[in-house]
Order: structure tokens, then C-alpha cells, then sequence
């Protein structure tokens, strides 16, 4: 790999790699250094990336092992699991209608971060990332059908909670 091929294969990926480490360090400067740790390492491999099948898998697997080393050695506190922002205001659009929206995602946010760490790990690959079942597998290295039944877990666990909550108010 040369440094155009890097330029046009690995760097497009680096927003990518960043929103993922900082889902799990939960600290942007952390994050930004997990991001330049993995395109080092990148840079280092290069010659060995010709055995790579899935280029960004495994890139997502670097960023998630090197994010995980960062989260064990520095003892880093837990944050804010789920920062996601939907710009789905219209112009007609009550104050009422965005607070109740904001109260909504405030409240998914908190029970998407009350849920196991393989669990929230698979939802934000796959809802968040846009991720294919086989390509979470790698990154994480677990059987597909381990993916498909932390997601559907995930998603269960979700909507029991919303419905239960919105039928009885809590």
C-alpha cells in the first residue's frame, strides 16, 4: 500500500472510526487518539493488508480493540453512551412537539445505555453505523448469529421499555 492508496482507502473511514471509538471511550480527545493509534497501525501493516479481506472491519476492529486498551489502562469513567443528534425539526414544528421529541431521545439514549455492552456495541453498528450482520461478526469476532441475537435483544428490550413507559406514563 502506498501513501495515495492509504489517502483514498483508510482516510475516508476515519469519521467512521472516530464516531465508534468515542461510543466507547466517551471522551473526544481520547477518542481522536484512538483514531490516530488505529491509522498508525494502519500505516505500520500496510504490507500485510493484502490478506485482509474486509479492509474496514478490520479497521473497526483495530479502533474497538485499541479504544477497549485505552478504556482498561486509563480508567476512563463512562459517560455519555449514546450521543446521536436527528435533525428532525420542521419549520412548523411546536416548542412543545421539540421538547417532547427531546424528552424522547433523552430517554432512548438512557435505556440504549442501560443495556449490556454487546448488546449496545451491536445496536450502534448495525442502527447507528449501518453495518451488514458478517461485517459486525468480524469487527467484534463473534458468530453472525451471535450479532442477530444481541440486536434482536437490543431492540426487544428497547421497545418493551418505551411501551411500558408511554402505558403508564413513568
Amino acid at each position: 500500500m502506498d501513501v495515495a492508496q492509504f489517502k483514498n482507502d483508510i482516510l475516508p473511514l476515519k469519521n467512521k472510526l472516530f464516531r465508534y471509538s468515542l461510543k466507547i471511550v466517551r471522551d473526544e480527545d481520547l477518542a481522536k487518539d484512538v483514531v490516530q493509534e488505529c491509522l498508525i497501525k494502519v500505516w505500520e501493516k500496510r504490507d500485510d493488508l493484502k490478506l485482509v479481506h474486509n479492509l474496514e472491519a478490520w479497521c473497526m476492529q483495530v479502533t474497538r480493540n485499541k479504544a477497549l486498551d485505552k478504556l482498561r489502562s486509563k480508567h476512563v469513567g463512562r459517560t455519555d453512551q449514546f450521543e446521536v443528534k436527528f435533525d428532525t425539526r420542521k419549520e412548523r414544528d411546536t416548542p412543545y412537539v421539540v421538547t417532547e421529541r427531546e424528552d424522547l431521545m433523552t430517554r432512548i439514549k438512557s435505556l440504549i445505555a442501560d443495556l449490556p455492552d454487546r448488546q449496545r456495541e451491536v445496536m450502534q453498528l448495525r442502527d447507528i453505523e449501518g453495518y451488514t450482520y458478517k461485517e459486525i461478526g468480524d469487527i467484534l469476532e463473534i458468530d453472525i448469529n451471535l450479532v442477530k441475537t444481541n440486536l434482536f435483544r437490543a431492540r426487544r428490550k428497547l421497545k418493551e421499555s418505551l411501551t411500558k413507559e408511554n402505558a403508564y406514563g413513568l
